[in-house]
């Protein structure tokens, strides 16, 4: 369906006649309508009877599961309600035709880059593994060079596209070496594979390659020490493009990993097989030597390790180390920004940290958490940065009425990029204030938001599997987190009477803008009605949960028990 649908606005994009008469913000209102009607013809597999145990398409290349189909209809979901937040432009004609090419390139762009992100979720091979991520990745190297006469929007692409590579080279490194010690590139079959052999040079080989995978994944989700690109990509591209990059591939990838450190984890782990006297296999969860010396020699004899503990220990550490040194650095580091999407990006950083420590402990419990957190974050990413692009249209709208020509804001001006400039916007925009204040609590973990449960969830998880360590470093990091998010709150309910404002001096009361305006000003932006009501609908999601929380504990749950029991 998406795949049809860019090949059809690629054609309409390119004939002439219909490029002049199709208004170009029709083509992001289309690709959110295209997004929602592949949500539902994605929802309407799961009617499928053998969709349970997942079906094989293209020659194994792929595998359609309940998981894989449930997550890609929330991304389809996402996906449309960030196209929405494209706004309307009313403005002079230069203005218009160049803000028209950005609204048909960002559509089309995001259209590759989400369809390279519903594959990467049902990918069941290593080449249909890396074919979906570049697929992906090209899509947001493009997309956050956007702007293309901005120098820092250029900056910031070469930069993620350079580093982007090195990642995708990492990866394409460790499925050569995956193909090269076992000649296989299915996910089954390599299960298979691990399922039975011994620790040898071939399972070594293999682990090696899985390790050099995960790397290059950890990469990609901006996971520490891998995360030095991260708040220099975000900084620089367009909010509107910011927003695409903390959610969508995020999802993809921490799905991708899911699947992958679940299923080895299910194969083997602790579990062993162990054939009794009976000829009969049985499975043991915790085998020790009292369960030994009540064996037959025979059953002793005929003990294997469904995987080696070793490979399985270095993908646990690898990925709790991750987890640890995310939790520190975007903690610690966001304290001193005072630019709002590098704060955010360190953030995501303290978040991701979150999602690590709970998919390395590799439970069901710890599977229904991360899944929570997973949705969690991306309602209260989303709506924070929606917040943030709607005070960006409202304070720079207008022209400085002081001038007496009227000078309109570029696009990129538009962006907000300073904590300083959310100064007293408590006192003119009270209600987006509040949404943001509200999110920002959740993302600190103040109860009773949707945001503190995602992370008891994934403390708990960890305390009752004897991470006692980390559950501490998380809880001390969630406490000082909380200031920089107070920090952000604080000036919005601080007036520009109340402190200096010398480095604010480019923002301009709102107030004096709507006052001032003249019969020869040109309104620059129209925030659209949709765009206002979602951020009331996500705002008041995550306000009231606690009123209504087993819609999403119950469908976090049974993805959770899919995941081990498929």
């Amino acid at each position: 369906m998406i795949f049809t649908s860019i090949l059809t606005l690629i054609v309409a994009k390119a004939l002439p006649s219909l490029n002049i008469k199709l208004s170009p913000i029709y083509f992001t209102r289309i690709s959110a309508i295209i997004f929602l009607y592949a949500g539902v013809l994605s929802f309407n597999t799961l009617y499928i009877q053998s969709i349970g145990s997942g079906i094989g398409i293209y020659s194994g290349l792929f595998h359609v599961t309940q998981v894989s189909q449930l997550i890609e209809i929330f991304l389809l979901l996402i996906g449309s309600m960030i196209l929405i937040a494209w706004p309307l432009k009313q403005n002079t004609e230069n203005t218009n035709k160049i803000m028209n090419s950005y609204s048909t390139d960002y559509s089309l762009l995001v259209l590759f880059s989400t369809l390279g992100s519903c594959l990467l979720i049902s990918c069941s091979d290593l080449i249909s593994m890396y074919l979906s991520i570049e697929l992906q990745s090209f899509g947001l190297y493009i997309l956050s060079t956007l702007y293309k006469d901005s120098e820092s929007s250029t900056s910031a692409g070469l930069k993620y596209f350079l580093l982007g590579g090195l990642s995708s080279s990492i990866i394409l490194l460790g499925s050569g070496l995956i193909y090269a010690y076992t000649g296989l590139t299915n996910f089954d079959a390599i299960y298979s594979l691990i399922s039975v052999c011994e620790y040898n040079y071939i399972l070594q080989g293999l682990t090696l390659g899985l390790i050099l995978i995960v790397i290059g994944f950890l990469f990609k989700i901006a996971a520490a020490p891998l995360h030095n690109w991260s708040p220099d990509v975000y900084d620089d591209t367009p909010t509107i493009v910011t927003i695409w990059l903390t959610i969508m591939p995020k999802i993809a990838i921490l799905i991708l990993l899911l699947e992958l450190y679940t299923q080895i984890g299910i194969i083997g782990g602790d579990t062993k097989l162990i054939i009794n006297t009976n000829g009969y296999a049985e499975i043991l969860q915790s085998l020790n030597l009292s369960t030994l010396s009540n064996l037959s020699t025979i059953a002793t004899q005929s003990l294997i390790n469904i995987i080696g503990d070793s490979s399985m220990n270095i993908l646990k550490n690898l990925l709790l180390l991750s987890s640890l040194l995310s939790l520190v650095i975007g903690t610690v580091v966001g304290l001193a920004q005072t630019k709002i999407k590098r704060l955010l990006a360190y953030s995501t950083i303290s978040h991701i940290g979150f999602i690590l420590l709970a998919l390395a402990i590799n439970t069901e419990q710890s599977i229904d958490s991360l899944i929570f957190y997973i949705i969690q974050y991306t309602i209260t990413n989303l709506n924070i940065f929606l917040i943030i692009l709607a005070l960006g249209y409202i304070i720079k709208t207008y022209s400085n009425t002081n001038n007496s020509s009227s000078t309109l804001y570029s696009e990129e001006e538009k962006d907000i990029k300073y904590i300083s400039e959310f100064k007293s916007q408590f006192f003119l925009n009270p209600l987006l204030s509040l949404s943001l204040a509200v999110c920002l609590f959740s993302m600190a973990g103040i109860p009773p938001l949707i945001g503190f449960f995602s992370k008891m969830f994934v403390l708990y998880s960890a305390v009752q599997n004897g991470y006692n360590f980390i559950s501490i470093v998380a809880i001390l990091v969630s406490v000082v987190s909380a200031s920089y998010y107070l920090k952000i709150i604080k000036v919005l309910h601080t007036s520009t009477e109340d402190e200096d404002t010398d480095y604010s001096v480019k923002n301009e009361s709102i107030s004096t803008k709507i006052l001032s305006k003249n019969e020869g000003e040109v309104q620059n932006t129209i925030l659209t009605n949709f765009h206002s009501y979602l951020i009331s609908i996500l705002t008041l999601s995550i306000l009231l949960f606690i009123l209504k929380p087993s819609l999403i504990l119950n469908s976090t749950q049974l993805l959770s028990l899919s995941l081990f029991n498929f």
